[in-house]
């Protein structure tokens, strides 16, 4: 019973745990859903912060592009002329073709010219039916602004034309500096608003008294953010802004959340929408232009991020209690054990002497395999040892017989040349001992720029006891524009070295002996193929030539580790190393290695 209690009382525990759990986990959910939430609006205001830049350098660029024509235009003679003499109907039907030429070439909406009454003497529209010509102007803010000197700027809706449009005006001077006129240039902004509504984000502009003149939504045109107050109005009247047009207000409500601003705005069809607004003036221009990022979207995006979430917390929760249940279950299992369990042990206990003496005699076998597999393994490695640096001892051994006789000779500059190679090999036999070591282990050489004919003639020098053994004869294929490769000198010969070796194997004893090493360069990989005129390679051992401690020659005549270690280097070179049975008999191993590139490799 008290084994029971026991467990009772740990999953009572348990669940009063998972029920903490739980309630941390859905205060960490409404944690994650405000930060979400958060972040997302933080993205959005930086998107459409972004937006608004780009648009306002737009609206800029192109209000710039006009703005110093009007002054240019107002310093041509005829245009003086013209106003000199109003009643020359020539010289005003030569101005309205001037002016429609000029303006179809500046791309612009109406240029005109008007007296200092106001009225419109010459326009660019003279032909149209709502010319400007003999319309007056005088209540607009960009005539008055140049008729006293200065330069106009003005935007409105068109009193004539009915067409939105920004106004440029420059006086035109006699020769004595006095206003004798002025020249008046409008451009469109439907076309830049089309552009706009191709876009993702709302954008809406408004004038100093917050009446909306440009939108990507045409139903807030021509209604106000601010409210209409009579003053507002008024001033608007007077100017004649926007004509005819029947102005309205738009229900605004501005929030802020996280730190965002956001706007709810009621759009064309009544439907009110929640958006963030990044808003930036336009002082020169008299504008303040906004850009509304809908927030639905963002929401919706982090809600199911939140959803996602909780989803995983779900069934992490779930997990923990299916955890608690089987804990549980398993209290219950082992007290139901633990009385089995005495009862075993008094079993174990009368049969402990009887297995204490064979795992004795057990030990002793074991140490007995451990101490032959390490004389096998030292056997092994002595094996390759003698097989893989048994042919750089036999060229070290012809450089000091050589350098003996140049020394008798007093040949010393060639015997120390010849010193100089027996060093090398020396390093070279250090570099095979090293990688015998770390067959599984990667090397930490870095690669260099390598010469490889110069590595196939020095793997020559060293394999050609062998060679001479077999009876073996090379035929060598470099071209003279080989190009560099990537790898190591040392271990490049290594390989180049065993691949001889074993196709000196494979051909010793046979009437054709011919051994031919191919270079060939292939795009950005450079190939050195080594083909013998053996026996090939049988496709049952394909597969498992280049593993470690295969071999097919007799015992103690090799290890099987020289292939394996030399895939390894050629894996290290980032190449490949390649076996396959040429058609017209013999085995081709293909040595395939990266072009150098100078600049990524360490210095040679």
């Amino acid at each position: 019973m008290g084994q029971k209690d026991s467990g009772f009382m740990m999953e009572r525990r348990l669940k009063s745990w998972f029920w903490l759990l739980a309630a941390g986990a859905v205060l960490l959910v409404l944690g994650v859903e405000r930060m979400a939430s958060r972040t997302a609006l933080g993205d959005g205001q930086v998107r459409a912060e972004t937006t608004l830049r780009q648009t306002v350098n737009a609206l800029d660029s192109h209000l710039g592009r006009f703005e110093a024509l009007p002054a240019l235009l107002a310093q041509d003679d005829d245009v003086l002329a013209v106003l000199a003499s109003p009643q020359d109907e020539q010289r005003l039907q030569a101005m309205n073709r001037w002016l429609a030429e000029t303006n179809a070439l500046i791309e612009a909406s109406d240029l005109y010219l008007i007296n200092l009454a106001g009225d419109t003497i010459a326009a660019s529209n003279h032909a149209r039916p709502d010319s400007f010509v003999g319309q007056n102007f005088s209540y607009r803010p960009y005539f008055t602004a140049a008729r006293d000197g200065g330069s106009g700027r003005y935007f409105a809706l068109g009193t004539t034309s009915g067409v939105r449009g920004y106004y440029f005006a420059s006086p035109v001077r006699d020769g004595a500096g006095r206003v004798q006129g002025v020249l008046a240039l409008k451009i469109g902004v439907d076309a830049i608003e089309a552009g706009w509504r191709a876009r993702d984000y709302r954008i809406l502009v408004t004038d100093p008294e917050g009446v909306v003149f440009m939108s990507t939504d045409p139903g807030w045109l021509y209604r106000g953010l601010l409210p209409l107050t009579p003053e507002r109005i008024e001033r608007l009247a007077t100017t004649r802004r926007y004509s005819d047009a029947a102005l309205d207000e738009i229900q605004a409500v501005e929030t802020t959340a996280g730190g965002v601003a956001l706007l709810r705005l009621a759009d064309g069809a009544g439907t009110t929408r929640e958006y963030i607004a990044a808003a930036t003036p336009m002082p020169r221009a008299g504008w303040t232009v906004r850009v509304l990022l809908e927030t639905t979207p963002l929401r919706t995006q982090a809600r199911l991020a939140v959803l996602a979430f909780a989803l995983l917390l779900l069934v992490g929760l779930l997990l923990a209690w299916t955890l608690i249940q089987r804990r549980a279950r398993l209290a219950e299992r082992l007290a139901i054990q633990a009385a089995a369990q005495a009862d075993l042990e008094r079993q174990v206990a009368e049969r402990t002497a009887d297995l204490t003496r064979a795992n004795e005699d057990l030990h002793r076998m074991q140490a007995d395999l451990v101490q032959a597999g390490k004389l096998a393994a030292l056997g092994r490695m002595s094996a390759a040892l003698s097989h893989e640096i048994n042919q750089p001892l036999a060229a070290a051994r012809n450089y000091a017989d050589s350098a003996g006789l140049l020394i008798d000779r007093g040949d010393l500059p060639r015997a120390r040349e010849n010193i100089g190679q027996i060093l090398g090999l020396i390093d070279r036999m250090a570099a095979i001992a090293r990688h015998l070591r770390n067959v599984a282990r990667k090397p930490n050489e870095p690669l260099k720029v390598v010469d490889l004919a110069a590595v196939v003639q020095d793997s020559l020098a060293i394999a050609e006891a062998r060679l001479t053994a077999a009876r073996a004869e090379v035929l060598l294929d470099l071209p003279a524009n080989l190009p560099t490769v990537q790898g190591g000198p040392v271990r490049l010969q290594q390989v180049i070295v065993n691949v001889l070796s074993n196709a000196a194997d494979a051909v010793e004893g046979l009437a054709d002996r011919r051994i031919e090493v191919v270079a060939r360069t292939e795009g950005d990989e450079v190939t050195l193929s080594i083909r013998d005129h053996g026996p090939g390679v049988a496709p049952a051992i394909a597969d498992r030539i280049f593993d470690p401690f295969f071999t097919t020659k007799q015992v103690g005549s090799g290890l099987g580790l020289g292939l394996s270690i030399s895939y390894n280097i050629m894996k290290d070179f980032e190449g490949d190393l390649r076996v396959a049975n040429h058609p017209d008999g013999g085995a081709v191993f293909t040595l395939v290695l990266r072009r150098a590139q100078r600049e990524a490799l360490a210095a040679e």
